[in-house]
């Protein structure tokens, strides 16, 4: 499991270094050569692969390139390294946003493949803004209006990736109970419906439905997002307080095996938009 994601060094400068320590061993470099390529130290190979300093991308290209590995992550590598090293835009909204979740918006910004299986609500960067409203409106019932507000601002500025040319593609499943479960008004939740069926039309977004009845052992939302450059899967686990971000092969793995069985078992896309069209009427 990473270390605490409110912490320094960040999660997305961890997953990169883990990947530069896997090249390395493949590659049978020590870390001592691995030094003297980027004029360094034997623990400055050490601390990279730990996350523990900020990465250059020039150093990071330059050891993929000894390391011998696919010439196209280098260029993964440029744009992941100097995400891990920015302060996002999500700065703004740090009244908001709590340590642990502001590495999973920095996540996403990087990431190739965001699959998502939600419980109780429609996922997040899938949410109209007033649905959103009804949600934390009740998720936070001591909240203000404007701290709401900023929560949901939020929220659609983070659905901006999916928009984006070299935005992630999204795997999106939900329980049935969802398109039941009321927030806010019939209005709320028939806006919120026919924004998932214009959604369904996107060619980097797959929605799925899990029926009702179906024996789900995934009780919790789970978030895996994947990344180019060939970094390790990380699974976020969030509940009311905290979150986990889990990164070994071992722990993304059992994930993984909880979310196949889901996406199979799950109505097919087709299925899932026309089961959208007839929760409509439920809202009329």
């Amino acid at each position: 499991m990473l270390s605490d994601p409110g912490s320094s060094p960040t999660v997305l400068r961890l997953a990169i270094g883990s990947r530069l320590r896997k090249l390395r061993e493949a590659a049978e470099v020590t870390p001592d050569q691995a030094s003297k390529r980027i004029r360094s130290s034997e623990s400055k190979i050490s601390r990279m692969e730990c996350g523990k300093v900020p990465l250059k991308v020039r150093d990071v290209q330059d050891l993929i390139e000894l390391y011998g590995a696919d010439p196209r992550e280098t260029d993964a590598a440029a744009e992941l390294v100097e995400l891990s090293n920015r302060s996002g835009w999500w700065e703004r909204y740090r009244s908001v946003v709590p340590d642990w979740f502001d590495k999973l918006i920095g996540l996403q910004e990087g990431a190739s493949v965001i699959w998502t299986y939600e419980v109780l609500l429609v996922p997040g960067l899938l949410q109209t803004p007033e649905y959103a409203f009804a949600v934390a409106r009740e998720g936070f019932p001591l909240a203000d209006r404007v701290d709401i507000e900023a929560r949901v601002n939020l929220r659609v500025e983070r659905q901006e990736i999916l928009s984006r040319a070299d935005g992630p593609r999204l795997w999106a499943l939900f329980d049935a109970g969802v398109l039941n479960r009321r927030f806010g008004s019939p209005e709320v939740m028939y806006r919120q419906i026919s924004h998932l069926i214009d959604l369904a039309d996107h060619p980097r977004i797959t929605l799925q439905i899990v029926p009702d009845g179906f024996a789900v052992t995934a009780t919790t939302p789970i978030t895996l997002i994947r990344f180019p450059m060939d970094l390790p899967d990380i699974v976020y686990l969030e509940n009311s307080f905290d979150a986990r971000y889990l990164d070994r092969e071992k722990e993304t793995a059992h994930f993984r095996a909880l979310l196949d069985p889901l996406a199979t078992t799950a109505h097919t896309p087709e299925t899932t938009r026309s089961k959208l069209v007839d929760a409509l009427e439920l809202y009329r």
